[in-house]
């Protein structure tokens, strides 16, 4: 019962929002792909990348009247989506310790073309390296935001995060090159059985 109250309040206020409103909550329907695609490249979970999403958007709803400037719309999207994201790494601390965890992407399909294993590599790669890494990274090179805008986002100076970049990239660099070299190792084994 609470939940259907919740659900008509919802209705309801889309319902009062003005057209200038209307449209800020479109665009922020329309971003949904990409805050689940960066949730997921954090977490490497579904279940907890639609739980992430799912927390920012009710965020920035509640709050989408207080949108000033429209070009910090995105920013300000992917700030909220840091700050869920940590909210509930805090909430799972007790189950789950995040940085200690190796995610990893394990089952790749023998007919898999040679791209599609070279970005497996690369994800797998990615999911190595420290939470801190991986959203700087993620928002920098795939997401194409500033360093300032990644600062913003994540509430730290933009120092740190071209510290933490640089860092990034070179983990990221050293994996591979020991992920190719395993693989490159396997490879001259099974032909010599």
């Amino acid at each position: 019962m609470v939940t259907e109250t919740k659900i008509l309040n919802s209705i309801k206020n889309l319902l009062m929002l003005s057209p200038n409103q209307r449209k800020l909550c479109k665009r922020l329907e329309e971003g949904r792909g990409r805050l689940f695609r960066m949730a997921y490249a954090w977490s490497h979970n579904k279940d907890i990348a639609d739980e992430v999403v799912q927390e920012t958007m009710i965020k920035a709803m509640r709050s989408v009247d207080s949108i000033k400037n429209v070009e910090a719309l995105d920013s300000w999207l992917f700030r909220i989506l840091s700050n869920c994201f940590y909210d509930l790494c805090r909430k799972r601390r007790d189950e789950i310790d995040i940085d200690e965890i190796t995610l990893l992407d394990r089952e790749t399909p023998e007919s898999v073309h040679l791209q599609n294993e070279m970005l497996e590599s690369v994800k797998s790669a990615i999911a190595c390296l420290p939470i801190k890494h991986r959203q700087v990274l993620t928002l920098i090179d795939i997401e194409s935001f500033s360093y300032a805008q990644v600062a913003s986002i994540l509430d730290v100076p933009q120092g740190t995060v071209m510290s933490r970049l640089n860092r990034a990239r070179q983990s990221l660099k050293k994996i591979l090159n020991e992920s190719e070299k395993n693989h490159n190792n396997k490879a001259i084994l099974k032909v010599i059985k």
